[in-house]
This record gives structure tokens, sequence and C-alpha cells, in this order.
């Protein structure tokens, strides 16, 4: 592995280039910044409480919206996004573990397990995730990113005191599936209805990535709720927009299923994913 000074050195010349070819533009869109990671800093790392992105076992998040295709057409989308009871060491923290299920017009297209933990000061950080993609029901491929292996780097997901202002930042780094997403504060404060309920105190994340120009999903979090609302801008192919539609704590026998069903996904993940899932301890 690559030291972190000689990826820092990478990600600045790729950042140059990037701004050159966009005419040396230094909009906010096409900036952001690694904010220092310690792993001594995760005394409680499986304690996710921050309270716009409250991890509890058993969680269950779903959504529901439309996506637009290649072709410019609508289709319908469902994101069943669920906090597990498990967890996996990843570049030396211990991490909660998430699963999610992504459906387009009521077919799975991608299930996920994705690897979170909340530092001593309260950030939550994300480190790494393991997607499967489908096309008619068959496994197509596993753009697998998992901090500390192939270069890749934990970024974080949400700050434990997120202000407007504050300098852009990466979410994560794993530039060997060119994953490169970060995040801005846009509005704090904000108001926002979805089928669940009404909401205030609603804080407003743009999150993109370096090679999407001109495109941002924008998505919106409440206190003691979590993220309840995406919705896109600009240029944003996918034109992505979702409303939670359901929040629930499963029963034992729901979450023994959904545990089962990660266990199974990253049974996979090391037959397809040697060279990166496969560096990895199991979950627990």
């Amino acid at each position: 592995m690559k030291s972190l000074r000689f990826v820092d050195t990478v990600v600045a010349i790729f950042m140059m280039i990037f701004l050159s070819a966009c005419g040396g533009k230094t909009s906010p869109e096409a900036t952001a910044e690694f904010k220092d990671f310690d792993p001594n800093n995760f005394d409680h790392s499986t304690e996710i409480n921050n309270k716009w992105m409250p991890m509890q076992p058993g969680t269950q998040w779903a959504y529901e919206g439309t996506a637009v295709d290649e072709e410019g057409n609508n289709f319908d989308r469902r994101i069943e996004f669920t906090i597990t009871d498990l967890t996996k060491e990843i570049a030396g923290v211990r991490t909660v573990v998430a699963w999610i299920v992504d459906y387009n017009n009521d077919e799975v297209i991608e299930k996920e397990i994705a690897f979170y933990a909340q530092d001593n000061d309260g950030n939550v950080w994300y480190l790494g995730e393991h997607p499967e993609e489908f096309a008619d029901g068959k496994f197509v491929s596993a753009p697998t990113w998992i901090a500390g292996v192939e270069d890749a780097k934990p970024g974080i997901k949400m700050m434990a005191e997120p202000k407007v202002g504050i300098p852009n930042y990466f979410q994560g780094w794993g530039p060997a599936v060119e994953w490169s997403d970060y995040g801005r504060i846009e509005k704090m404060g904000q108001e926002t209805c979805v089928p669940v309920n009404c909401y205030k105190d609603v804080l407003v994340i743009a999150e993109s990535s370096l090679g999407e120009v001109g495109a941002a999903q924008f998505k919106y979090y409440v206190p003691n709720v979590g993220e309840v609302r995406v919705n896109w801008g600009g240029q944003d192919a996918t034109q992505e927009a979702l409303k939670l539609v359901e929040q629930i704590q499963l029963n034992p026998d729901f979450l023994a299923e959904i545990r089962a069903d990660a266990l199974a996904l990253e049974k996979h993940a090391y037959e397809v994913s040697k060279a990166v899932y496969g560096k990895t301890s199991p979950m627990e």
C-alpha cells in the first residue's frame, strides 16, 4: 500500500488536471479536502449517535421516488437502508455494517454492505463499501473500495457540527473504482415534508464527485431521524428524487434475516473481490 502522502500528492495532481480541463475554474463544486483520519480517535466507534445520522442497529429507512435512464425515461426507485447488528474492522477501526438494497421498477439492481464509524468528536466516517450490481437478476459487477486498500481513504459522511461555509470535504476516496464523492453544507434551518412527516430545522448537503461537473444530489437530514429526502440539481443525469416513506425498528426475526443476507453477500465478496475485500477480516 502506498503512503498517504503519496496518495495526497496524486490527488493534488489529479485536481490540477481536473481544474485545468474545466478552464481553470475553482468553483466550490470542483474542490474538496480530506479530513485528518486517526484510528486512535475512535474509542466507541460503533456507537453512532450523531444527531443528523443516528445509526441504531435494527433501524430501517425506506425511500421511494423516481429517476431517469440514459434514454430520458422515468422509472420508479426504492431504496431500503438498514443498520445491521454486525460490525467489521477496517483501517484499524471497528465499523457498523449497513445493508442497502436498490430497486428499479420493483427489480433489485443492487445489494450493498457499507461501513460507518463515529469518532470521538462525533463525526461519522465512511470507510468503504461492497456493492453488487445486478441485471435481469444476474450478478454483473462489484465496484468495491475499502479504506486502506488500493490507496482508498476514509472520508466524513456527516460532520458532528455542520455549518454553512466550511470547506467541501471528501466522503471517501476509492481511486481504483473512481469513487470520489464529496459533500458541501448547502443550507440549514430548512423545512420539508415527506410521506412520513413534515420537518423543521432541516440540514441540506449537496453531494457530487470529481467526475460530475455541474451536477449534484441534495440530501435532506432531520435531527434524530436521519436522511429524509433526496433531490437533484444542475446536470445530474439520473435526476433521482426520493422521499422517506417508512422508518421502522426491525423485530429480532427480521433483523436476523437481514444479518443472514449481509453475511451471504460478504461470502460472495470474498469470491469476486479477492484483491480488495479479500484483504479484510470477516464481519462479526
